[in-house]
């Protein structure tokens, strides 16, 4: 179409009936605005503004209505013509229907909300993390969840990947280093659970992704992030009950040569030998016989209790048998060992339950054992057994070391 300056159709190409429904002897001589969803205030008017003011050219999607009243959405071109101080401005108006891409925009755009909202309603994050070929790590991706499980804006994430990793546990963050590599070079899918610190604590995490490699030789993962706190909780709980004696809450005798085990590997890696010892309360079947089980089981509760108090939290302390215990003393030099157990069998000895029409008072052996490095853990427990025997033969409620294990007297640590 060319139209005048104030959009008057001065002539049209014979497209325009197919084009608009108007055939082109009805179009010539009115305004182009009688196109316009809204003649007065639509698109078309503001495109003519900014060409005859700025002589410009204008380009836009104008929504028109066709003479049979139907909406179509137009690509349309506003190109001022003869700007010389002569010539009369005209200009030369180009359309062209794009009504099938605008309804698939905007359906792809629709399907994209609900996309979207139904990201934010899942109990997980959506993501796509990219490693470059620098080993540096971005996020492409992330849905809302990130807000709610985390506390933090995904728009944040994608501009810092560090503002979640830095909030990762130090021993997961190098886990996670180590299993993207693995996965990088495999290309096999990603797993790992890990922990980040959020706004209502430390909270368990578990990642889910599959690797591709891009052309620029970067690895990208598409993936799922799920909050497994609760299972975590759980298997802790149910890991508690299978590893705890119920009566006394030491640990049981299966979870003692777990722990035990792992903590002689540690040690001989450090070249470092554990302490170890054995404990068996004295005439305890005395004691259950006569005032029975249930006094029993009193008396092993309030043994248990004293000796956790007199131990580090991450001194490993068990149950055995029945009124067996054994303690392996972590990070204690021998000298001081003697000190501990001294001081924990002088703390049993002052133990008094209180019963109805008396007062009963408990005392314990104790056989010391060293678990050297590259040592047997059965072979030391098996001297500290021996030991215990010999503490008991030489009249109980006594600390006794085995043969290997010099006596040095020091004051126990605080």
């Amino acid at each position: 179409m060319l139209t005048d300056a104030y959009g008057v159709i001065l002539s049209v190409n014979p497209g325009v009936e197919p084009h608009s429904g108007y055939p082109p002897k009805a179009l010539v001589g009115r305004r182009i605005t009688c196109l316009d969803v809204d003649p007065l205030h639509g698109n078309i008017r503001l495109a003519l503004a900014h060409c005859v003011e700025r002589l410009r050219p204008w380009r836009g999607v104008l929504l028109c209505r066709r003479a049979d009243g139907r909406l179509i959405h137009q690509d349309g071109v506003f190109q001022p013509l003869g700007t010389g101080r002569d010539e009369p401005l005209r200009l030369l108006v180009t359309l062209h229907d794009v009504t099938d891409l605008c309804q698939q925009a905007q359906y792809d755009h629709a399907l994209l909300q609900r996309f979207q909202g139904t990201l934010a309603q899942l109990p997980g994050v959506v993501f796509q993390l990219r490693e470059d070929v620098r080993g540096e790590l971005d996020f492409l991706y992330l849905s809302d969840g990130m807000g709610v499980l985390a506390g933090l804006s995904p728009s944040l994430v994608m501009q810092r990947a560090d503002a979640l990793l830095e909030r990762m546990h130090a021993e997961d963050r190098a886990a996670l280093t180590t299993s993207l590599a693995q996965s990088s070079v495999s290309l096999e899918p990603w797993v790992l659970e890990f922990r980040v610190e959020t706004f209502d604590g430390l909270r368990w995490f578990e990642g889910r992704a599959s690797p591709s490699r891009r052309r620029d030789g970067s690895t990208l993962w598409d993936g799922l992030m799920l909050d497994i706190t609760a299972r975590k909780q759980e298997e802790q709980r149910t890991q508690q009950l299978v590893s705890t004696d119920m009566l006394t809450g030491a640990l049981n005798r299966r979870a003692f040569f777990d722990f035990g085990e792992a903590l002689r590997a540690r040690a001989a890696r450090q070249g470092h030998a554990v302490p170890l010892a054995m404990l068996d309360l004295d005439h305890f079947k005395r004691l259950n016989d006569t005032y029975g089980h249930a006094v029993g089981d009193l008396a092993l509760q309030a043994f248990a209790a004293t000796c956790r108090d007199c131990l580090r939290p991450y001194d490993l302390f068990a149950r055995i048998g029945g009124e067996e215990f054994v303690v392996m003393l972590v990070d204690t030099p021998l000298d001081e060992a003697w000190g501990v157990l001294d001081r924990l069998r002088t703390t049993v000895e002052a133990i008094e339950l209180e019963m109805a029409d008396t007062t009963l008072r408990i005392t314990v052996s104790l056989g010391l054992a060293v678990l050297p490095p590259e040592g047997s853990l059965d072979l030391a427990l098996s001297q500290a057994d021996q030991a215990l025997y010999r503490a008991k033969h030489e009249g109980r409620n006594r600390l006794a070391g085995a043969p290997n294990v010099p006596r040095v007297r020091r004051d126990a640590r605080p």
